[in-house]
């Protein structure tokens, strides 16, 4: 099974990347292959609402970093949505990247496959609620199977380690996949 990471925080080596590489180690034990994108490292514009994915094809015309990773996304059986939680919401970046989920709403490639989001934030859990609500409705819209979330608490570098719940819960939902 091949996983896909997709880390949405402008920092590698940050809390979301710990939380992402606890669920993606896991798995790659259990013989799984994973692939990390950190998307702060491509130049995705946002949507411009051209409409453009609607028609022939049903892809984005949109000429700019995300291309290759339509290519990516379609070749994943899994995807791991990693964002640290800005003002309840994802990353400026994550949201972007969202947006640009848009011609898989037409064309249902994404349709069936597996999902789960890693999310860091400073308080912890009572601060992801609308950032999980957000990645539940987008699973349902794509018809994503989405398999569960982690949270875990950190605000500071390396804060997420000290999460031990988390990191196991991270390290288990891996193993499920």
């Amino acid at each position: 099974m091949d996983i896909l990471g997709l880390v949405g925080s402008p920092r590698r080596g940050g809390n979301t990347d710990i939380l992402v590489e606890a669920v993606l180690s896991s798995a790659r034990g259990c013989g799984h292959v994973s692939h990390t994108i950190y998307l702060a490292e491509h130049e995705i514009g946002p949507c411009i609402d051209c409409r453009g994915c609607k028609l022939g094809r049903r892809e984005c015309v949109v000429q700019d970093g995300m291309q290759p990773l339509y290519q990516r996304l379609d070749g994943a059986d899994v995807l791991v949505f990693g964002t640290p939680v800005y003002w309840y919401g994802p990353t400026g970046t994550m949201k972007q990247f969202v947006d640009r989920l848009r011609p898989y709403y037409a064309n249902g490639r994404l349709r069936g496959k597996r999902a789960l989001v890693a999310a860091a934030a400073g308080e912890g859990p009572r601060d992801s609620d609308l950032v999980l609500e957000m990645f539940r409705r987008t699973a349902v819209t794509l018809e994503l199977d989405l398999v569960g979330h982690v949270v875990g608490t950190g605000y500071e570098r390396g804060d997420v380690l000290n999460d031990t719940p988390a990191l196991r819960h991270a390290a288990a939902l891996g193993m499920q996949l």
